[in-house]
């Protein structure tokens, strides 16, 4: 499902978030996608002695994809490397979210033979997400 005026692509996942996180772990590497980080907001949330549902944030990228984009259209290093959240809701079920290829194109007017560089992550979300 798009969110059209955020930009905002979310689907649901079959499996809990960590499940889901370990699938990407596995994808990334055996694509050569370098995980930067992963931000384990309800971790940190607990920590602070708050609770929230497991919430996570990966982000990750390639400098072999990611500098074409940033020397055609500089502004796009505020969205990039990409990220993924992967995150349970009240109710327990899980989604992958991220930000839609198109709306950062327009966004940053991206020239459209660049477009393939950041809507990998489409396929890269279904497949994580069973």
């Amino acid at each position: 499902m798009t969110d059209t005026a955020s930009g905002i692509v979310t689907i649901p996942s079959r499996y809990s978030v960590d499940e889901t996180v370990k699938r990407l772990e596995q994808t990334l590497a055996e694509k050569g996608i370098k995980l930067f980080t992963l931000v384990d907001h309800s971790g940190e949330a607990e920590k602070a002695g708050l609770k929230m549902p497991p919430t996570k944030v990966a982000i990750f990228g390639s400098p072999k994809a990611g500098t074409p984009l940033m020397l055609a259209a500089p502004s796009i290093a505020l969205d990039l490397p990409m990220k993924l959240l992967i995150a349970e809701d009240t109710n327990g079920s899980v989604s992958v979210s991220w930000n839609a290829p198109a709306y950062l194109a327009a966004r940053h007017k991206l020239p459209q033979d660049l477009l393939a560089s950041i809507a990998v992550i489409e396929k890269l979300a279904a497949a994580i997400a069973g």
